[in-house]
């Protein structure tokens, strides 16, 4: 039977998934076979695992700190927001349909038992379960039927580390008013707190931990520091859609409303020389080297967004003389024609961006795939990546097809790929001109991919850029965890933190 801890937050982004990271690398450092577990998050970024289930990325970068394969248990339930007041449910990585706030607070006691087995099948493979919680302990209207933060810590009688943010301010009263709104029983497996995103003096902050203590009869175990990290994180506040600062090279990314999958450019935000910057309005678009359209949960109502706002004019004028490149969501509305007769959606049809020739159907069963591959022979700006091995996955509802090109304008295939569960393989994507576009996720992490765009992007605009230097993606990733747990391991009480765990005779 595997250990659990669980951490717990004052609010939404209050570090949790990093907090949970870090200590499941931690464990594996001092080895131990350890699971993450989030019983429900919410989130855009989501992941396909090898058996073709999706889950939420924040699992997937907490499976890879505790150097296991990430799989489906880990997260049972994932939601994703299509509308402010609506979600698609997906359990155990199968999409269960779309379900009102209202609906969904009804449901949700029916998915215990599926929780339950999920959790169950982690115990089989770990001797210790890292969980998260979601949002905060304390939101009353939440806590009927909970089944992600106290309800979920009761039902694994897990002890719980409670995590504020001194970043924002309010900590103290963060910590203490989450406490004091808690049941006596809630408060009881509270067994410590957790400062986090610290910056200054330590010592400053003494009287303040002494303070909390006191008042609140839990002990303080970490006062963990702000740590710059490059480590994918939850979509909902992520501070990567602020930074405006340009690059050498630069990549904009259109920011549209339902924004999903933006991790698939996580792979540039490591290099020094190249900026990512996530573009809302067309003022602030300005020059950048490739202009990137990502994923998205609502197609059709983010074109349409972009052509109000402006964006669509402008990366369509811009197309003539900068490499454009548009991921699923993205790659669909860069074709001439989008249409959703079975309301997907929300219905009808629409007219695309017009610089791909391609006809797209949204459909109500889902593609969900691991696949591998290699980039064809290419035309344009990027044909130096021409044969290079691509990997990442397709997660999208939607068809896809090539509709005659016109006279004059050259048009290829970008890649051949393979799915890995049925190995059947088949073409994808489409370039045309400066124009490119995929429906797959993380083509740029594998091997030198993203290297080779940065070369070119760099000799395209007359610059010397030594691209050698640039470290592998996946061995960045490793030594952010390890930058990760070292934070940890100086900052929190590690030996309390092993003694909270349940049955703790190592």
């Amino acid at each position: 039977m595997a250990k659990v801890i669980m951490v717990q937050g004052t609010m939404s982004n209050a570090g949790k998934s990093l907090l949970v990271a870090g200590l499941c690398r931690i464990f594996k450092q001092d080895g131990y076979r350890v699971a993450p577990f989030k019983s429900q998050n919410m989130a855009l970024n989501s992941y396909i695992t090898k058996e073709g289930l999706e889950m939420g990325r924040a699992q997937v970068m907490q499976a890879e700190a505790a150097g296991v394969e990430p799989v489906v248990a880990m997260n049972p339930i994932l939601l994703k927001p299509t509308t402010h007041v609506g979600s698609q449910v997906i359990v155990n990585g199968e999409v269960l349909g779309n379900m009102s706030a209202r609906e969904y607070f009804a449901y949700k006691k029916q998915l215990v038992p599926k929780i339950q087995k999920a959790f169950r099948e982690l115990e089989k493979q770990a001797d210790i379960i890292v969980i998260e919680g979601a949002g905060s302990p304390a939101e009353i209207n939440l806590r009927e039927n909970d089944i992600v933060n106290m309800g979920l810590a009761e039902l694994v009688d897990a002890p719980v580390l409670l995590v504020g943010d001194i970043d924002r301010g309010g900590v103290f009263a963060q910590l203490l008013g989450t406490l004091m709104l808690l049941e006596e029983s809630e408060k009881e497996r509270v067994k410590g707190l957790v400062i986090n995103k610290f910056r200054g003096d330590k010592t400053i902050l003494d009287p303040g931990v002494v303070m909390l203590e006191e008042r609140g009869h839990v002990p303080v175990v970490g006062v963990v520091p702000y740590m710059e990290l490059s480590i994918d994180d939850e979509d909902s506040l992520s501070s990567r859609f602020e930074k405006k600062q340009t690059g050498l090279i630069d990549i904009a990314v259109i920011r549209y409303p339902r924004i999903s999958n933006f991790t698939d450019l996580s792979v540039f935000e490591q290099m020094e020389e190249v900026s990512v910057r996530y573009v809302e309005h067309p003022k602030d678009l300005h020059h950048p080297d490739m202009i990137v359209l990502p994923g998205s949960k609502n197609t059709m109502a983010d074109l349409k967004w972009m052509r109000e706002n402006g964006l669509e004019a402008l990366i369509k004028k811009k197309a003539s003389d900068t490499v454009v490149f548009g991921i699923c969501g993205g790659y669909q509305m860069l074709g001439k024609k989008i249409s959703d007769p079975h309301a997907v959606e929300a219905g009808g049809s629409m007219t695309g961006m017009e610089l791909l020739p391609l006809m797209t159907e949204l459909q109500e069963e889902k593609t969900r795939t691991q696949v591998t591959g290699s980039f064809g022979t290419l035309t344009g700006p990027l044909s130096g990546l021409s044969g290079q091995k691509i990997s990442g996955y397709e997660i999208h509802m939607g068809s896809t097809e090539c509709v005659d090109a016109e006279p004059d304008t050259a048009y290829n295939r970008l890649c051949s790929i393979r799915d890995e569960r049925t190995k059947l393989e088949k073409t994808d994507g489409a370039i045309c001109g400066n124009v490119y576009g995929s429906y797959v996720h993380g083509i740029f992490d594998e091997g030198e991919i993203a290297k080779t765009v940065v070369g070119i992007l760099a000799e395209k605009k007359g610059v010397l850029l030594d691209t050698s230097t640039m470290m592998d993606y996946s061995q960045f990733k490793e030594q952010q965890y390890d930058k990760l747990a070292e934070g940890l391991r100086k900052s929190m009480d590690m030996e309390a933190v092993y003694a909270m765990l349940r049955e703790a005779a190592f």
